[in-house]
């Protein structure tokens, strides 16, 4: 009896869980998907070519299996999805055409692959479309794993884990998994919004949205361990973009109270652990354990008091005025909250225009212009964000209508910058478009997102017969991830951190595969034959016309015609789908095969010199377009003393990246070593004009002018040890 009703469970449990499967079959290769951003983002948030490449392969071959299992259906999609689908494209396609242009083609190449993996993500989450269970499940899925991934590296830093204190923790600042402290916030607050705004959902278990509500705290607060100024600025924009354009905003507010204050309960011993460094920039063991404990016990609070208040609401059956009233009660309570909290806000900053003038002050001055000690995030702006903005817009304005191409900024920063910084982005996402793709570029991505946006927002506001309101809620939270890393991406290089970058324009998808079906046009009733068909009239007819001709044949081969053009058309938008999925796997495969050769010669040329040069070679041949090959091959014949082959090397490297400023450097360091004053004091000069605010160019410049010769090994040490303080 026991093992038949333990059956029964079971397979009512199992019954619940592949119902959204069967439903939406798209479902299974997105759960894939989510695995490999998960994946991707425990380990520098997918920033590598090499953890990205791989991914993207494999999200080209899900999309050409499910393209080939479930059919595109291109009359069942809307219209705006069309146009975000086409644009998207077509900003890809100019990304890839922008190589052709770019100083760096290489770098382009990379560029456009990271884009293209963009596309392949939002066409996979939106091409098929998903039911409000089996979205939920998605959605629910990568929010869980991202929570369980902040509980766990809550769990491991501080010296719990193998890389210690100053790993995890440099300067008091939460830098891993990413390894960049703002991309570490904003990959635990962009799950932050799908883990509240799913919470506040009814239709969801209890024991769910309590997990959520509580999971939604313990990201908030771990990411303020990366004491994000970025952050501290999106949260407030995004807070204002949530309840200004999503629904339910009464329970957006009663479910946010609770996890607010369990934030602000635990913020002051987590700002404590960054505040609070001893002599040598370490963290203090005690301020951390206390601050873990105060997460631990927030998110679990929090948690529990969302799900018995979950419990409460199912269980309650109250009357509609009853509900009416409670609602008009709790949106006035709120909206003294707000007041309350706008008013605190400003007492505590002061004097808003002030704080203005400061905030402008220090974001125009630099690091330097941070007069005020203190907490980080109460520092002002200062970074060199102001002049990555200016060299970016002035690029802008010296290529307007298609740009400098993908991912090509540094060596312009390098030629016209102010910092002693090198970025290789603009640290924007609107600025990355505007300079490297141009105006066509910018227009391309932004009716493509302006599209998208609008399939997202039929799917929020459905209404009718065919609304799905368990689906409008998680199209809200999908979108709101979304829209929390375009906002903090407007002032950081996000787009670069594909493991940030493809769960955002997967979750965009997701949104858009919510909405409304586009209503087919049904089949005309065809009239149906009486049971006994009138005879012929026998005078009518005419026996010449009865007698078959060649007209008639001619007529009926014409009739043939458009049924062969029509099943042809197929043929050819098959045959085309198939050269393209090809030409975007070999785009994708060679260059990350040629970066694991190059890796792999980067580890064994100490003990294998000769085998390293042969993987070189094979990188190269694999990525005909990046210099990176030819440049290590030139450094380790340097090592070696090899002066003949390192300079052949460097020479290679300047054919395909004629601007390249340290195999220019060493072609003249080489070219002074041998006593060809000449020749070094042009290659030189040049390298001066590729990067004017570098010292070792000068130096090295002075040394021949002053006839003297340059001494490489030293020369060589210092450019070593340059490059371990900027990594």
């Amino acid at each position: 009896m026991v093992s038949d009703m333990t059956v029964i469970i079971v397979r009512s449990m199992t019954s619940r869980l592949t119902a959204p499967l069967r439903e939406a079959p798209a479902t299974v290769p997105a759960f894939v998907a989510i695995a490999l951003f998960v994946i991707g983002a425990t380990d520098q948030a997918g920033f590598p070519m090499t953890h990205w490449a791989p991914a993207a392969i494999t999200i080209l071959a899900l999309l050409a299996i499910t393209s080939a299992a479930l059919r595109v259906r291109f009359r069942s999609i809307s219209s705006a999805l069309k146009v975000a689908l086409g644009c998207l494209a077509a900003y890809t396609a100019l990304s890839f055409l922008s190589i052709a242009w770019a100083d760096v083609p290489g770098v382009a190449w990379e560029g456009a692959n990271r884009t293209l993996l963009y596309l392949l993500v939002f066409a996979l989450f939106a091409g098929w479309r998903q039911r409000g269970a089996s979205a939920a499940l998605l959605l629910s899925v990568w929010t869980l794993s991202i929570i369980g991934l902040a509980l766990f590296v809550l769990l491991h830093i501080g010296g719990l884990s193998a890389s210690g204190l100053h790993a995890d923790l440099p300067e008091g600042r939460l830098t891993f998994p990413s390894g960049y402290a703002n991309a570490n916030a904003a990959l635990w607050l962009m799950a932050f919004w799908p883990a509240l705004l799913l919470a506040r959902s009814a239709r969801l278990p209890s024991v769910l949205r309590g997990v959520l509500a509580g999971g939604a705290v313990l990201l908030a607060l771990v990411a303020l361990l990366s004491q994000s100024r970025g952050s501290l600025y999106a949260m407030p924009v995004m807070l204002v973009l949530v309840f200004a354009l999503l629904p339910d905003r009464v329970r957006t507010l009663l479910l946010g109270l609770p996890v607010a204050a369990g934030i602000a309960l635990a913020a002051r011993p987590v700002l404590h652990v960054g505040d609070n460094l001893t002599a040598r920039g370490a963290v203090d063991p005690s301020t951390l354990h206390s601050a873990r404990s105060a997460v631990l016990l927030a998110a679990v609070v929090v948690g529990l008091l969302v799900a018995i208040a979950a419990v409460l609401e199912q269980r309650s059956r109250l009357g509609e005025p009853v509900r009416r009233r409670l609602h008009r009660a709790a949106a006035a309570a709120a909206l003294v909250t707000l007041v309350a909290v706008v008013a605190g806000g400003l007492v505590a900053a002061g004097n808003p225009v002030t704080r203005l003038e400061h905030a402008w002050h220090s974001f125009k001055g630099g690091y330097s212009g941070d007069e005020s000690h203190g907490s980080r995030l109460t520092s002002g702006l200062g970074s060199n964000r102001y002049d990555f903005y200016r060299v970016a817009l002035d690029e802008f304005a010296a290529h307007p209508l298609l740009g400098i191409g993908a991912d090509n900024f540094q060596q312009q920063y390098l030629a016209h910058g102010h910092s002693e910084e090198t970025p290789h982005y603009p640290h924007s996402v609107e600025l990355r478009t505007l300079t490297q793709t141009g105006v066509i570029g910018a227009l391309l991505a932004l009716v493509g997102l302006a599209a998208a946006l609008l399939a997202a927002a039929r799917a929020i506001y459905a209404r009718g017969r065919a609304a799905d309101p368990l689906g409008a809620s998680v199209a809200a939270a999908a979108l709101a991830a979304f829209g929390y890393w375009i906002v903090h991406g407007s002032f950081d290089w996000f787009w670069e951190f594909a493991g940030l970058g493809a769960p955002a324009f997967a979750l965009l998808g997701l949104a858009c595969s919510l909405g409304p079906a586009r209503p087919q046009p049904q089949p005309q009733p065809q009239p149906q034959p009486s049971a006994e068909p009138p005879l012929p009239d026998v005078e009518a007819v005419d026996p010449v016309a009865a007698q078959p001709s060649a007209t008639a044949e001619v007529d009926r081969g014409g009739a043939h015609a458009p049924r062969s053009r029509r099943t042809l058309a197929p043929r050819l938008a098959l045959a085309t789908a198939v050269v393209v999925g090809l030409a975007a796997a070999v785009s994708l495969g060679a260059p990350w095969l040629g970066q694991l050769e190059l890796q792999s010669a980067a580890k064994i040329w100490p003990q294998a010199p000769r085998k390293a040069y042969s993987r070189l070679q094979q990188a190269a041949d694999l990525n005909p377009l990046s210099d990176e090959p030819y440049l290590l091959a030139g450094t380790i014949a340097l090592r070696f003393g090899d002066l003949a082959r390192a300079d052949h090397d460097f020479a290679q490297a300047l054919e395909r990246t004629p601007g390249d400023a340290y195999a220019t450097l060493e072609r003249g360091a080489i070219a002074s070593s041998r006593g060809e004053r000449r020749v070094a004091l042009a290659l030189l000069a040049r390298t001066v004009s590729l990067t004017p605010r570098e010292p070792l160019a000068r130096e090295a410049l002075a040394v021949v002018r002053d006839g003297r010769r340059i001494d490489l090994a030293e020369l060589n040490r210092a450019i070593l040890i340059k490059a371990q303080q900027l990594s």
